[in-house]
């Protein structure tokens, strides 16, 4: 297992930094010079991630974090960023046989939530997360950036949490 501070550059061909959570991705590995944009010009980054987004919304809630990342960069992507695009496109076809399935007894309404700290290095906000399955399928799923910089995980977490149950309230209406 490599250490969070090790490099990808061998996987992505830039250096781009790790941690417990995985690959960084930050405004730092978009493009800064007139030649590094002209070369993602021809790189149809915006489409893959629009059609990444609807397979997302419609039966693929795992990769609901990755977009809500790689999302962010739609208008000045970098090649890390297509990069990990590419990565998503890859699991996509390798798990293309994962399907939503709901159960067939009572209807129970089962919510999880969890949230990261300051994991994004550009405004320093944390990620919440969460999906709410009816008889073990997903019905409800996201992933979204928190709309305050949290002091804590434990706040981060409480953010979550508040998110969710607001939530859960809706969905039981």
């Amino acid at each position: 297992m490599r250490s969070p501070s090790s490099s990808y550059s061998f996987f992505v061909a830039v250096e781009a930094s790790t941690s417990w959570h995985g690959v960084t991705l930050s405004k730092e590995q978009c493009p800064k010079t007139p030649q590094d944009v002209e070369e993602m010009r021809h790189i149809p980054y915006a489409s893959a991630v629009g059609s990444l987004m609807y397979a997302m919304l419609c039966t693929r809630p795992d990769i609901c974090y990755a977009m809500g990342i790689v999302s962010r960069y739609q208008s000045n992507p970098g090649l890390a960023h297509w990069t990990t695009v590419k990565t998503i496109l890859k699991y996509l076809r390798r798990t293309r046989d994962y399907m939503l399935v709901y159960g067939s007894k009572d209807l129970i309404l089962t919510g999880y939530t969890d949230s990261d700290f300051q994991t994004d290095r550009d405004s320093r906000k944390s990620t919440l997360g969460s999906v709410f399955t009816l008889n073990g399928g997903a019905v409800v799923w996201r992933s979204i950036k928190q709309g305050c910089i949290a002091d804590s995980t434990m706040e981060a977490e409480y953010v979550a949490a508040c998110e969710a149950a607001k939530e859960a309230v809706w969905l039981r209406k």
